[in-house]
């Protein structure tokens, strides 16, 4: 999967605009938050952000910060997608402890080197399982627990 299409993959997921109650990141449209938005230079309305800056930054600070494309390509779009809802570096970690490297949220050598050793089905399933096992004890969890459980089974399904 190459970003555009995980791109396009991730808007089925964040859709247009919320500003849930419930949800810690506030404000949102097409799943970039409004922190988030301002960090990158938009001041406008949230319900305003143009899609192709949400693209720029989904590109720039989820799927490079990442380092998606020197993944496998089973895993690098639940890698990216993790990243996008709980922060690149937090991905990285669960990646890491899925390929038994020292989790330090860093894609260094010799993660990638742990990566390249074993099998791409055998880590999704490690890394998404710990991103479950994780997601239960956020705060959003009663609110958002079956999206959020819907959405890693469509990964592990994918």
């Amino acid at each position: 999967m190459n970003f555009d299409e995980a791109f396009h993959h991730l808007l089925g997921h964040e859709g247009g605009y919320s500003n849930h109650e419930a949800d810690p990141g506030g404000e949102t449209m097409w799943g970039v938050t409004k922190v988030v938005a301002r960090a990158h230079g938009y001041e406008g309305l949230m319900k305003d952000l143009p899609v192709n800056l949400a693209k720029a930054i989904y590109r720039k600070s989820y799927w490079d910060a990442v380092q998606a494309e020197s993944l496998p390509p089973l895993i690098r779009y639940a890698v990216f997608d993790a990243g996008v809802n709980s922060g690149p570096g937090t991905a990285i970690r669960w990646l890491q402890e899925a390929v038994g490297a020292t989790p330090d949220g860093i894609l260094g050598p010799r993660t990638l080197a742990a990566i390249n050793e074993l099998s791409p089905d055998g880590i999704l399933r490690r890394m998404l399982a710990k991103r479950l096992a994780a997601m239960t004890s956020m705060s959003g969890w009663p609110s958002f627990s079956r999206g959020w459980a819907r959405r890693i089974a469509t990964l592990l399904e994918a």
